[in-house]
């Protein structure tokens, strides 16, 4: 798990070495292990390094390989190196490390672009083929790892995060109006390629792009998620039962086997982590070690789910850290979550995963999490009444997901942003593209590819990251995700969601944490504001900066402001939280 930055020029004139390193540094903490530049002729590649796998300088990046004239840098982790290294192997290639780095580069070689195809885990890589003179950019297929550019006439720059872009310099800054349009309508999710920012793009998971010498981009989708029963379509909810249960084995036995370093589990005290402990524990793993976060209480809602994270931790024996965090220190330690968000997130658990992350980093290098888990298996409440609703794939969705409806959303911006509804044309755009078999199969498959990309999973990662923390994600495994996308619906909505996975848990976990309501990861500070968290918002969306702007409408921002607690989305977000996080955001980049 690293960072990744470059450039590459198309007009005569060699890459700023002095923009890279900014770059480069602006990475530090997602790779804070190693460092190294690679430059010739039109490229300069940079790469920080968080050393996972073959820990020798033998892995250093960016990798070159002088006999093909390629050159590397990734961020990621490939669950099935080693078989690909034992078939690249068989077609002559000689090997000078242990790692998965190599495996990308040869396979390169190999097989050019179907190369991506191939790999098995989560990756964002840039490969410079110095004989074609072309820049081969990819990543995964879940959007697991990020990869953010920025392309004009004169160069094609791209990084890790988009901290180090700006830090790179010389990029439009001005919003996008259809972005900012998605961010307030999908609880801040940006889907690829758009970012809120219009000289920041990025590239779409499930996707490769190739540059060539003149700055023609070619992007091609590598990869469909397809929810269609077929050949599976006979199997009984036993038959589903063993099968799921098996992928999962799998996935978990991928994400442990493949580390140089201890693997943890960021243990939240609901299903997917715990099930992911129970798991381990059926590999065999011993001394296994579980990080679980806890807040203040509000009166609305409880800080923390130690009494179901301890039973679990109890059970299995593991090496379990507890941490509680006053809601003062949520409140300093705030700006520093929003400073390593490459994109705004809305979500309150993102300064959550920040303060988690920052003591687990004390500890260990790479954990299993949990997330993905509801979007596959249908958990989140508003699943069954899409499922229920009547009409079509649009009208099944947005009134039970969007947190805004398109009118509300004029209201909320100044009139200088408006644009038409552009969030309902693409929601039901894709959900027509997705081959499905029911409506609810077609909105669990868009939410897999796309939504989930820019809320959870950005999130950890990010978050993670920022404290050089690897977090690897079993339920969101290719064939888990494959196999579990041509399930039938009751396996996946019944029991209160999660059908599937509570029978398998059934017999692996106390029964308190499988059938109690669905929890949220609690920071109830930034859902229920008030006191310093009003205030800490008010100031924010008061200031010289936020007046300037312009970005709302006032009458809007009063309302709420009047009533930070009466004004809630349909998946519980807070109204007010949104307005604040976005413009601190803003702020905080230098936009």
């Amino acid at each position: 798990m690293c960072g990744i930055c470059g450039e590459f020029r198309f007009d005569g004139v060699f890459p700023d070495r002095a923009r890279i390193a900014r770059m480069s540094e602006a990475l530090r903490r997602r790779g804070p292990d190693d460092a190294g530049e690679y430059a010739l002729g039109p490229v300069a590649l940079a790469h920080r390094r968080l050393a996972i796998i073959d820990l020798s300088h033998k892995a250093h990046q960016p990798m070159v390989d002088p006999s093909s004239g390629l050159a590397i840098v990734f961020n990621g982790t490939i669950y099935n190196y080693p078989e690909l290294r034992a078939e690249l192997q068989g077609l002559g290639h000689a090997f000078v490390s242990q790692g998965d780095t190599e495996v990308i580069l040869k396979a390169y070689a190999a097989w050019g672009e179907a190369c991506v195809e191939r790999l098995q885990g989560m990756f964002a890589f840039a490969v410079w083929d110095q004989r074609r003179e072309s820049l081969f950019l990819a990543r995964d297929r879940m959007g697991i790892k990020p990869l953010y550019f920025s392309l004009d006439g004169d160069r094609f720059v791209f990084a890790s995060n988009t901290q180090a872009l700006l830090a790179g310099g010389d990029v439009d800054t001005r919003l996008d109006r259809v972005a900012l349009h998605h961010l307030f309508t999908l609880h801040a999710v940006v889907p690829a390629p758009r970012t809120v920012l219009q000289g920041i793009r990025k590239l779409p998971p499930a996707h490769c792009a190739t540059i060539n010498a003149v700055g023609e981009m070619q992007v091609r989708c590598y990869w469909q998620l397809h929810a269609r029963r077929g050949d599976l379509a006979g199997l009984s909810g036993r038959d589903w039962q063993a099968l799921i249960h098996e992928k999962l084995r799998q996935s978990v036995e991928r994400r442990l086997r493949i580390a140089d370093v201890p693997v943890g589990v960021l243990l939240s005290g609901g299903l997917d982590s715990s099930l992911l402990v129970a798991l381990l524990a059926e590999q065999g793993v011993e001394d296994l070690r579980t990080f679980t976060i806890g807040f203040e209480d509000q009166p609305e809602e409880r800080g923390s789910e130690f009494e179901f994270s301890d039973p679990v931790a109890e059970r299995y024996h593991t090496r379990h850290h507890k941490f509680v965090v006053p809601n003062s220190e949520v409140l300093n330690r705030l700006p520093e979550a929003v400073d390593a968000m490459a994109e705004p997130m809305f979500a309150q658990d993102a300064v959550a995963f920040y303060l988690l992350s920052e003591q687990v980093s004390r500890h260990i290098k790479v954990v299993q999490s949990g997330q993905g888990a509801d979007e596959v298996f249908g958990g989140y409440f508003w699943y069954p009444r899409m499922a229920e609703a009547e009409g079509g794939l649009l009208e099944r969705f947005a009134p039970n997901y969007f947190d805004r409806d398109h009118d509300e959303y004029l209201a909320l911006i100044d009139p200088v942003w408006h644009v038409e509804d552009v969030t309902s044309k693409l929601i039901e755009e894709r959900l027509h593209a997705v081959d499905a078999d029911e409506p609810i199969d077609a909105i669990l498959a868009l939410d897999v590819t796309m939504l989930i990309v820019d809320d959870p999973v950005k999130r950890v990662d990010n978050m993670t990251m920022a404290w050089g923390l690897e977090a690897r994600v079993p339920f969101l495994d290719q064939d888990l995700v494959e196999t579990a996308a041509k399930m039938p619906p009751e396996y996946k909505l019944g029991q209160g969601g999660k059908a599937i996975l509570k029978d398998i848990a059934r017999e692996l976990l106390p029964a308190e944490v499988i059938d109690r309501p669905k929890g949220y990861f609690p920071m109830p500070a930034l859902k229920y504001v008030r006191g310093a968290f009003l205030e800490f918002i008010r100031d924010i969306l008061q200031s010289r900066q936020a007046r300037e702007r312009g970005l709302y409408q006032s009458a809007y921002v009063e309302k709420l402001l009047n009533r930070p607690n009466d004004y809630h989305t349909r998946i519980q977000g807070n109204k007010l939280w949104h307005l604040a996080l976005l413009e601190f955001w803003l702020q905080r980049h230098g936009v």
